[in-house]
């Protein structure tokens, strides 16, 4: 194993939360400064470490917990622009909810609970009774605390953060933090579902055909990525690039080149769609550097879609605003669908006519609704080309109707007629990805 591998494997086994440095590398694995620098960088690239702001560089979980990974106070100091002032190896833990210490010391301990946080003043008593209840503090209008509260803190390992934010600001903040955290649960992503590359099939180069058929045996994979020696992505060999080859070539000659490759931050949708397009049973995951850290099997996805329930969003996002002023009604004779939409000030452009992306998401919205009420429920949309007629006023009756042009099991497409008050005022054609789970 070569020496930067090895001081990767080093800083993976310290636990999340770990505070490292070059210098601590270096001397606990009695490397140069250098060696122990680019191996940070290299962690860093991969999710293993992160370096934040007035608190250092900390070991990291790249992959969430669950697909309901919660906010952490470490994201809260981001967020409020923030800055530690004690506790800081209490970052990782995550942020259940947040109170105001807008009372007496007294009628506090009924409201905080443990991994909550209290926002306060330059109260050091409130501040103290927070760190002995289990819950982190938030000092607002930029004042510092005491030397004992800053022990305490750090001694119970809860965050005690100062910022120049008022309070009311600071709760408008965490609010919207708290929002976009619960979306992004709704969003699954390659990162909670990689295999990652120490559980993981690959190859090296220099490898043979001979030791692609013998992996494939093993692990009853047929597709398995190639590194190069610094762990690099360079191709992906199965049965038909290996296919009359003998078992001595080298697997270099018999593999797939620049094949497709995902990041921990992609959509599971966007995979599977790309998966799906190209007829994939696996993706190599890689980080920014291109380097191999895991795989993502088709398999895999399909079952998470499979045993994924429709989800409910607690928090709206513009899609789903967009969704909830659409109400069906009875199509025109010959069409698919209708739906009527509700339109709002807030939908328009500055000359008072509903604005064009505005149309787009109301089109993609009444498409993905139809689809849904027959069964499909996994849409993605490839391609919409919208043609405006004349402007939609706000005080118009608009109507989306739908008509099938094709219907697939994989591919559908609408042409799409949107009225206002019973005349055609723009023309859409859409395509769209049927994301089948079996």
């Amino acid at each position: 194993m070569q020496k930067s591998e090895k001081l990767l494997h080093y800083i993976e086994s310290l636990d999340v939360g770990t505070r490292i440095s070059v210098r601590q590398i270096a001397t606990s694995q009695k490397v140069s400064a250098g060696t122990a620098y680019r191996a940070v960088k290299t962690a860093q690239t991969r999710g293993l470490v992160a370096t934040i702001d007035r608190v250092g560089t900390v070991r990291t979980d790249p992959r969430p917990r669950s697909t309901s990974a919660q906010l952490t106070f470490a994201d809260l100091v981001r967020v409020i622009d923030g800055r530690v002032l004690g506790g800081s190896e209490g970052l990782d833990k995550p942020l259940d909810k947040f109170v105001i210490g807008a009372m007496k010391t007294s009628a506090m301990g009924h409201y905080i609970s443990r991994n909550s946080l209290l926002i306060v003043g330059n109260r050091e008593d409130a501040q103290a009774l927070a760190l002995e209840s289990g819950a982190a503090v938030l000092i607002t209008g930029g004042f510092d605390t005491t030397s004992a509260v800053m022990s305490l803190a750090n001694r119970s390992a809860l965050p005690i953060i100062t910022t120049s934010h008022d309070t009311f600001t600071v709760a408008t903040m965490i609010n919207r933090a708290l929002s976009d955290q619960a979306i992004r649960r709704d969003i699954l992503t390659v990162a909670s579902l990689y295999t990652p590359r120490s559980e993981a099939s690959f190859l090296q180069l220099p490898a043979t055909v001979g030791d692609y058929r013998k992996l494939a045996r093993t692990t009853q994979h047929s597709e398995i990525p190639v590194i190069s020696v610094s762990g690099r992505v360079v191709g992906v060999a199965n049965a038909d690039t290996v296919l009359e080859r003998k078992d001595s070539a080298p697997l270099e000659r018999a593999m797939e080149r620049h094949p497709a490759v995902v990041k921990t931050g992609e959509s599971v949708a966007t995979v599977n769609h790309l998966m799906q397009g190209r007829g994939l049973k696996l993706v190599p995951v890689v980080d920014d550097a291109g380097l191999l850290i895991g795989v993502l099997t088709r398999a895999t996805v399909l079952a998470q879609l499979q045993e994924t329930p429709a989800t409910e969003h607690l928090p709206a996002t513009i899609a789903d605003q967009l969704e909830a002023t659409l109400s069906s009604v009875a199509p025109l004779p010959g069409g698919t669908a209708a739906y009527r939409v509700a339109t709002a000030p807030i939908m328009t452009n500055k000359f008072g006519a509903l604005n064009v992306g505005v149309l787009n998401g109301l089109i993609t919205s009444a498409t993905s609704r139809y689809l849904r009420s027959t069964g499909r429920q996994n849409v993605l949309v490839d391609n919409i080309t919208l043609t405006t007629l004349r402007p939609i006023q706000l005080s118009a009756r608009v109507t989306i109707g739908l008509n099938i042009l094709d219907l697939t099991r994989h591919v559908a497409t609408f042409d799409i007629d949107i009225t206002a008050d019973d005349v055609v005022a723009a023309k859409a054609l859409l395509t769209c990805q049927l994301l089948e789970r079996n």
